[in-house]
């Protein structure tokens, strides 16, 4: 396949532009998760002493997602609630309560 002069520019100026792209989304990402873990965290602590939140990186079209684990107040073990962030008001919701044992998963003390 030949590529004239100007089709050789927009190559070069698409491949550039798409490294830019990809270190800003990057950066874009990490700043989308750290918002969706600290919003997380902050509606659990009605609840749950110490919460922490795992976050999907990427969550879906719409919604952030994580899942926040903490020792619930006033009680002994561990809960976990599923933590729904949206994207476009960047309200936050939080399910209800699972006992972490269900999952068989428990954080790190």
């Amino acid at each position: 396949m030949r590529i004239n002069g100007f089709g050789c520019c927009v190559l070069v100026t698409l491949t550039m532009s798409a490294g830019g792209a990809c270190a800003s989304s990057g950066d874009a990402w990490q700043e989308f998760a750290t918002e969706v873990q600290s919003r997380c965290e902050t509606a659990a602590r009605t609840s749950v002493e110490f919460p922490r939140a795992v976050v999907d990186p990427f969550g879906s079209e719409h919604y952030g997602m994580a899942i926040v684990t903490g020792k619930p107040k006033g009680a002994n073990g561990f809960v976990s609630y599923f933590c729904v962030y949206d994207k476009q008001t960047k309200s936050v919701e939080l399910g209800s309560e699972i006992e972490t044992g269900r999952m068989r998963l428990l954080p790190e003390e």
